[in-house]
């Protein structure tokens, strides 16, 4: 068995110095084994950049929904407008008709 591997690398590796062989061996593991893997590096920042995103996303929304809701609180007008769109309410000598469309 070790004359296999001694004429493994007497063929192969013989060129490569000892010390460089113990350092390229050990970056690999280091890179590829374990939490700290470029792999699993590369996926956590993917998933750190889709939550800020979502993050904005919902940052603006809560900004629109601000908005909006300062509006139903100051105007009367946009509140009744509100109420007719959203839940189809009318006066009492009205009809409303909803037209949907495909």
């Amino acid at each position: 068995m070790f004359k296999r591997i001694k004429e493994f690398y007497n063929r192969y590796l013989a060129w490569i110095n000892a010390y460089w062989l113990v350092t390229i061996a050990f970056l690999i593991v280091t890179l590829t084994v374990g939490d700290s893997s470029l792999y699993k590096r590369y996926t956590y920042d993917e998933k750190i950049r889709s939550l800020e995103k979502e993050i904005e996303h919902y940052q603006q929304e809560i900004e629109v929904n601000g908005k909006k809701l300062n509006d139903l609180h100051t105007d009367k007008e946009g509140l009744e407008r509100f109420a007719r769109e959203e839940y189809f309410m009318k006066r009492a000598n009205e009809d409303v008709f909803i037209i949907e469309e495909d």
